[in-house]
């Protein structure tokens, strides 16, 4: 049994980008809400919303960088379907999405780059967090609720997915990637 889909209200200014956004949402699935006052999963909004006190998650599309109140999304306006597919469905399940933007003319090299968060797991975002924190493997997992032996193994893991050779080159490229937050 498939879950039921996700039921996103749109917010856009703009009447043609709202159709536009609403077929795309459509094809892949969703359910567009008309009424802001139905029961909605997400609010995919085109610019900060004034009442930030809305009960669903928001993710915004902007071009800009978001500054305080910060939704629990954002990604580029002109993101693809399957960024804005992955996007709603992260932030529906309660996590923070931030798209990675390469540098541009850096090639392959930096959209390896602004892949490597997809390749984290949650969990291991939250020991790359907690080494970032300065925590020795033992203190990561009894934060965590974890053996140490798990925190070593998903510390390696953790290495191979950022190429780095340590716990500090590891932080380093986690905070370059915004990855982690200090």
């Amino acid at each position: 049994m498939s879950p039921a889909p996700l039921r996103v209200t749109l917010s856009v200014a703009d009447r043609a980008r709202g159709t536009r956004l609403a077929a795309t949402l459509e094809a892949l699935g969703y359910v567009v809400l008309e009424d802001p006052d139905q029961r909605t999963d997400v609010v995919l909004a085109d610019h900060m919303l004034a009442d930030a006190t809305h009960p669903a998650p928001v993710l915004v599309l902007s071009d800009a960088r978001v500054a305080d109140p910060v939704p629990a999304g954002v990604v580029r306006r002109d993101a693809p379907p399957v960024v804005l597919d992955a996007a709603l469905r992260a932030v529906a399940a309660g996590l923070r999405v931030r798209e990675q933007r390469p540098a541009s003319g850096a090639g392959f090299e930096a959209a390896e780059e602004a892949l490597a968060h997809v390749l984290l797991t949650p969990r291991e975002m939250d020991i790359l967090s907690a080494i970032g924190d300065g925590l020795s493997n033992k203190a990561v997992a009894r934060r965590l609720g974890i053996s140490a032996h798990t925190v070593k193994f998903h510390l390696e893991a953790i290495f191979a997915k950022l190429d780095a050779g340590s716990r500090v080159e590891a932080v380093a490229k986690g905070l370059r990637r915004g990855l982690i937050e200090l």
